[in-house]
This record gives structure tokens, sequence and C-alpha cells, in this order.
């Protein structure tokens, strides 16, 4: 159920991602670019169907893609993960999710969801790079089988145990994909050594 990709390409590009001194700019195309190297591993198990082609030169039988795939970034650092996939998988749809945390029950509140219709019939990967306490990523899986999803993928950057035990506590229908595995969370919250807040390093708010 989980997958952590090992490439030295990735681990590289990870070490980059994690440095304090990345700027915004770095941050933004490190991201991008190690979300396009996941894609390989995370669409190894698409479903093919048989197609006969014309060539230049004659007829043959291969195969292409057999489903959709919808992109679900979780706002705002989500976003960051969608191009690197895309350019990839140019004829995926996206959809958005935006969560927020109540400061009084530190549950994360929907604020905003919107989906494309084929969600029923695609393979849906929900997109963040942080999967911290699982408690925002549970709660968007949970959005997206409301909106009929089937098969669903979990894609994130790094991960804590806590979070990776939690997704497979709530969802163990879904697959989880990290790049690294993390070696904790600290007591506020933040994945241990973990890369800081992503949304605010890849916007420049902070």
């Amino acid at each position: 159920m989980l997958t952590v990709i090992s490439h030295p390409l990735i681990t590289h590009k990870l070490t980059q991602l994690r440095r304090k001194e990345t700027g915004t700019k770095d941050f933004r195309e490190t991201l991008d670019e190690i979300a396009g190297l996941m894609a390989y591993e995370i669409t190894r198990d698409i479903p093919l169907k048989d197609v006969t082609i014309e060539t230049p030169i004659c007829y043959t039988n291969t195969q292409e893609l057999a489903t959709d795939i919808v992109l679900v970034p979780v706002l705002r650092a989500g976003l960051g993960m969608v191009d690197g996939i895309s350019n990839l998988v140019p004829t995926a749809k996206v959809g958005h999710i935006g969560l927020y945390r109540d400061h009084e029950t530190l549950k994360p509140m929907s604020y905003y969801a919107k989906f494309p219709s084929n969600l029923p019939r695609a393979v849906v990967m929900i997109l963040d790079p942080m999967l911290a306490t699982g408690g925002s990523a549970s709660a968007a899986i949970n959005m997206v089988k409301s909106a009929g999803a089937k098969v669903i993928k979990l894609v994130c950057v790094v991960g804590a145990p806590e979070g990776v035990k939690r997704i497979e506590s709530d969802h163990p229908d879904v697959n989880i994909y990290i790049s690294a595995l993390d070696e904790k969370l600290n007591e506020l919250g933040y994945i241990v050594p973990g890369l800081g807040d992503a949304g605010d390093r890849l916007f420049g708010t902070k």
C-alpha cells in the first residue's frame, strides 16, 4: 500500500528542496521536477487497451491508456505538483480541493471542491507535497470518494509515519506514494526533517 519511490535523481532533487536557503523559484521548479519523476512509478499500473494503428510503414497492433486520469491538488501546495505530472499525461483533467484547519477543533474544513465529471471512471491522484498528520489527506480522500471516485492514489513528496498510519487506517483501499519517509512529527505538527511549510515556500508567502 505504501510505495517509497527511491531514485538517485529524486533523492538529489529532494535534498535541494529541503535546503533552508532554497528560494521560491528553485523550490517551485524542483517540486515540479520531483513530481514528474514520481509520475513514472505512480502510473506503472495504469491499465492499457489494445488498438490497431497505421504507422508510415504499415498497420500494427499496439496499446494505449485505457482509463482517464484526474489530478486533484490540495490547495495551495498541491498546485506545485500538477505541471510535473500533467506534462507527462497531458490528457489528465484537474480537480481542486481547498481545506483549512479549524482553530478550535483542529479538524480539516473544506472551503472549495470542484471535480471533472469523469471522476468515477478515472484513476484519481490526490496531490499534496506533505503527508504530516494525515488529517487533511484523509479528508480529501473522503471528498473524492463522495464524488464517486473508485481508484485513488495519494501522491506526496515527504511523509511522516504518523500520516502514513492514519491513511492506512482510514483508507486501506488507497495506495500511498512518497519519495521519502521522514522520521516523525515535532510538537507543532511539522515533519522532521521535512522541508518546512511547502505552501509558503512554493508561493513566497513567508
